[in-house]
């Protein structure tokens, strides 16, 4: 696997909407109009920009942020050792599943990382056991113990 990223070029457009939308997004019946009038530009322009950011990769993920937990649902953070040679394959395997928030590569023994989301605690097994049939790998899974808030934002 090809380990050497490349950096994409971003317009003034693109890095005010990651900036702004980072903090959130409007709620209200046009949110994406409200957006537009805060950086400078029509909302189909806003529309466009992060459909090309997200077919790009740039944003890999834009949608809402949802406690499980107080939707009465539950969540782990969990891990695979997935060999190198492998890695793209059970990426794809691990992303299949709807449950699936989040997903990282890490340098580590433990090198994937990801969010199992569930309607359950029952549901969570369930999906971990699903993960090691699919994938061969054994799930490490580390629930939450105690959470903490930190308000992540990266400037770009």
């Amino acid at each position: 696997m090809n380990k050497t990223a490349t950096l994409a070029e971003l317009s003034s457009l693109d890095r005010k909407l990651i900036n702004l939308l980072q903090r959130g997004l409007p709620i209200c019946e046009q949110p994406f109009a409200q957006i537009a009038t805060e950086v400078d530009a029509s909302e189909q322009e806003v529309i466009a920009a992060l459909n090309k950011l997200m077919s790009e990769k740039v944003l890999t993920r834009f949608g809402p942020m949802y406690d499980a937990a107080c939707l009465g649902g539950a969540f782990t953070l969990a891990a695979l050792s997935v060999p190198e040679q492998d890695f793209e394959q059970v990426t794809e395997q691990v992303n299949s599943f709807e449950q699936i928030a989040h997903n990282y590569r890490r340098d580590h023994l433990y090198n994937m990382w990801f969010v199992i989301a569930t309607e359950s605690e029952q549901e969570i097994d369930q999906v971990v056991n699903a993960i090691e049939k699919k994938t061969g790998l054994t799930v490490l899974n580390v629930p939450k113990l105690e959470e903490f808030y930190v308000g992540l934002y990266l400037p770009v």
